[in-house]
């Protein structure tokens, strides 16, 4: 098994932003850690989300697998070009008027 391992002020990296609630405990631990570790809230969150999701085999086979699928390249008649702009999805929930912490 993987230890979670959170470096003491890491640098910040682009945010996307993500609205959900959360209990409060977790909210409490989470505080304590970025505390305890000089960094911000986000870089707690992202450090423990990126952690799950690698430790979740079966996800890392789907995750893998959709890569697989995404790079073959799809055999067509036609040629185009075209230019594409990357794009960052939003996810959000409406908020409830109870305290939330991300």
């Amino acid at each position: 098994m993987s230890k979670f391992k959170i470096e003491h002020g890491a640098s910040k990296v682009n945010q996307v932003l993500l609205k959900t609630n959360i209990e409060d405990t977790i909210s409490q631990d989470i505080d304590l850690l970025a505390s305890w570790s000089n960094n911000e809230r986000r870089y707690i969150i992202n450090e423990l989300l990126r952690f799950a999701l690698a430790q979740e085999e079966d996800f890392q086979k789907h995750k893998a697998s959709s890569a697989v699928n995404a790079a073959r390249p799809v055999s067509s008649t036609k040629y185009s070009t075209m230019t594409t702009k990357p794009t960052t999805e939003v996810v959000t929930k409406p908020d409830s008027p109870a305290s939330t912490h991300a």
